[in-house]
């Protein structure tokens, strides 16, 4: 099948894909994927308070010239004071409106002389439940204040405190392999590799672009030589205990290329072999039976972090239960960018100069370590596309 834009590839291979399964699990746990509604466990707010610091007054005192006694207070934490009929209540932010109530006008809106006030606002700008918020207008009892499908944050953990939520029902981590291949790849820690080999960088940007997503978890991480019968027997058994793998090389048309062989092989189903994208364009996504993900990127550093980054975390991100998983990626102006345009999706590097500039990173192609270690993400510039946007920034 053919795709015009990346997101569409995503959507294509997602809906083979099963989401994992869910666990319980106490509400301290950030960055986990919510995987059932929070339900208000009583009114938000509990009760009328009041907004302001002021005072709690009735609509028959908003025209009185005369001063008005204050007849006592109410204040955050205790239960209100009865609303005296012959006079006011000195009443604190957050705190309980007693009933008889009507309105809260503020302090600086009054005179205040000792144990009395008066009233400086013309009767026609004090209106009935004028800086009140009124019990349950934020959520009332039972309303669903959380719903599935969020990465828990700070703001998400307020919200759960404030209505009790101890314990959670949360999608578990996304099991994932890492698979490098290469003849030329290896970790060369006691010894400098000779000019036809390479230290495995691809094995440490997936590492890392993985690692910092507390809804994934690196249950291996593999290296495989250019052998299909080696390549077919580590995709297998790591199938068992992983939820997806996402695989570095051998996915372009060369004679030792046997990452869709082997796929074939072992009954997954390629939903895309290749891409209107540069860098990345073999890219191989595909699905077991059992809607396990199995991503091919490039062996080029370049494009294989970037494929990760683009491609294969919002994948994982479906599989992790997440609603809004598709990137939404914020823009910038690109500055200096040229007039050069390509006819595909062109993720270039670039680097953040000031809030909402960038400007690309001089490279000397996919298999430029210095040009991606000099970047803060990419751009992603439609096909054809030129000027200086603006363009979504994907950031490392």
């Amino acid at each position: 099948m053919k795709f015009e834009f990346p997101n569409d590839a995503l959507l294509a291979l997602s809906e083979k894909l099963e989401a994992v399964a869910t666990e319980s699990l106490d509400s301290s746990h950030q960055g986990r994927v919510l995987a059932s509604s929070v339900i208000a466990d009583r009114d938000s707010p509990a009760a009328d308070v009041s907004a302001m610091d002021g005072y709690a007054i009735r609509m028959t005192q908003a025209n009185q010239k005369a001063t008005l006694p204050i007849r006592g207070e109410s204040a955050a934490g205790a239960p209100a004071p009865e609303m005296p009929s012959d006079g006011v209540l000195r009443i604190f932010t957050g705190a309980i409106v007693p009933p008889g109530c009507d309105a809260i006008v503020k302090r600086e809106d009054t005179v205040e002389s000792g144990s009395e006030i008066q009233l400086k606002l013309d009767p026609s700008e004090i209106f009935e439940g004028q800086h009140i918020r009124r019990a349950g207008e934020n959520a009332p009892k039972g309303s669903t204040v959380l719903r599935p499908g969020i990465e828990i944050n700070g703001a998400h953990k307020a919200t759960m405190a404030n209505f009790g939520c101890s314990t959670i029902n949360a999608y578990r981590p996304v099991r994932v392999t890492i698979l490098t291949t290469g003849d030329e790849v290896g970790t060369f820690k006691e010894k400098a590799p000779m000019p036809w080999q390479l230290r495995n960088s691809n094995r440490e940007a997936i590492t890392a672009l993985l690692a910092a997503q507390n809804w994934i978890s690196i249950s291996s991480v593999e290296h495989c030589i250019d052998d299909q019968k080696q390549l077919h027997e580590t995709l297998a058994d790591r199938l068992k205990a992983s939820d997806a793998i996402l695989m570095t090389g051998g996915v372009s048309m060369g004679d030792y290329d046997y990452v869709p062989d082997v796929i074939k092989d072992l009954g997954g189903e390629i939903v895309f072999h290749g891409l209107p994208i540069r860098p990345g364009k073999p890219v191989l996504g595909a699905a077991t039976k059992e809607g396990k993900l199995l991503l091919g990127l490039p062996g080029n550093p370049v494009s294989a972090t970037i494929g990760c980054q683009r491609l294969g975390i919002p994948l994982l991100a479906s599989m992790a239960g997440k609603l809004n998983w598709l990137p939404k990626a914020p823009t910038v102006q690109l500055r200096n960018g040229g007039q050069k345009s390509i006819p595909l999706t062109w993720l270039r590097l670039v680097k953040l100069v000031e809030d909402g500039v960038a400007e690309p990173v001089n490279t000397q192609g996919s298999g430029d370590l210095v040009s991606l270690g000099n970047s803060d993400g990419f751009v992603e510039v439609t096909p054809h596309g030129t000027g200086q946007g603006p363009w979504p920034f994907h950031s490392w």
